[in-house]
């Protein structure tokens, strides 16, 4: 009986945790990460959130991610106490709210091939801006806070349902 109740609490765990946790971001969709690439167009079209992850591809040893601030990002120049990252299929958790800077640290990719990338990531239960209009924003709002709170109340549900 209890190996019964701890597959219910697994499974609405696993339909519910989707959409409580972070979205990964793979920067590039199906282009990755490369040269001659619009990544601002490609960063417009999305909402970034802490907790979200970006996902950087591209065959290892021709391109890295450079993790920079606005000044370094401007001169695309790599920061002093900054590794890059040269896996090939980088990930970075965005951990923090605000203006977040990103380049290749390759000769020329940064400045010549455009390959770099600037997003802002906004707290959970922020609301994006500009917004369209005020029952946008409160529409966009309850979806998040609204997935949060059925997935605990699921959470809830699936203890109480262990516990008898």
């Amino acid at each position: 009986m209890a190996s019964s109740k701890l597959f219910v609490i697994l499974a609405i765990a696993a339909i519910i945790a989707p959409s409580v946790l972070g979205k990964d971001h793979i920067v590039g969709d199906e282009t990755g990460w490369t040269t001659n690439f619009d990544y601002q167009a490609w960063a417009k079209a999305k909402e970034f959130r802490v907790g979200d992850r970006l996902i950087f591809n591209y065959p290892e040893g021709s391109h890295n991610v450079i993790r920079a601030d606005g000044a370094s990002f401007k001169q695309c120049m790599k920061p002093s106490n900054v590794e890059a990252l040269t896996s090939g299929s980088d990930a970075i958790t965005l951990a923090t709210p605000g203006k977040k800077w990103y380049f290749c640290g390759f000769p020329n990719h940064c400045d010549v091939g455009n390959q770099k990338l600037t997003i802002t990531v906004l707290a959970q239960g922020e609301v994006s801006s500009p917004a369209p209009s005020p029952s946008d924003q409160q529409s966009a709002a309850t979806a998040r806070t609204g997935s949060v709170y059925f997935g605990m109340m699921a959470l809830m549900v699936a203890f109480l349902i262990f516990l008898q």
